[in-house]
């Protein structure tokens, strides 16, 4: 979930209803509040590279630009992220990790992110690679798989 700002941004629609009750977006059998919503709201960080992902997908669920900046590698974190107004995150599905533990310094996620883009189904694929930076793990990049 890397998307790149190509063009002028467009005024963001409003993000979706999560409250710290609601389920979390990232699909994980907990409440928003008590899953990704507190690494969003801080200080805690993610504690291995796949929850980063789920928090991260979460992220982008609520249109949260602070944490998803503060959790991109410097080397390729963008000025800001463009939520475009007509997606609609609808799932995750975690496919693989590779390392990304308490005991790694680098780590791999693959997942599924099925989403609606004015209204149209879609999913994204994508092989996402973490590190760490500061003690705390952050998205580095990613390759599109299919």
């Amino acid at each position: 979930m890397s998307r790149r700002k190509t063009r002028p941004a467009r005024p963001a629609a409003p993000a979706p209803a999560v409250t710290d009750a609601s389920p979390c977006p990232c699909g994980l059998e907990a409440a928003y509040g008590a899953c990704c919503g507190r690494f969003h709201a801080g200080p805690a960080t993610a504690p291995t590279a796949a929850l980063l992902m789920r928090s991260r997908y979460s992220a982008f669920v609520v249109r949260d630009e602070p944490y998803l900046l503060r959790t991109w590698a410097p080397q390729t974190r963008p000025a800001d992220v463009d939520f475009d107004p007509g997606m609609r995150w609808a799932g995750l599905d975690i496919e693989e990790t590779g390392d990304g533990t308490a005991f790694h310094q680098q780590g791999t996620v693959t997942f599924r992110a099925r989403f609606t883009h004015d209204g149209v189904p879609g999913e994204l694929h994508e092989r996402s690679r973490f590190a760490r930076h500061e003690g705390a793990w952050v998205y580095v990049d990613g390759d599109f798989l299919d």
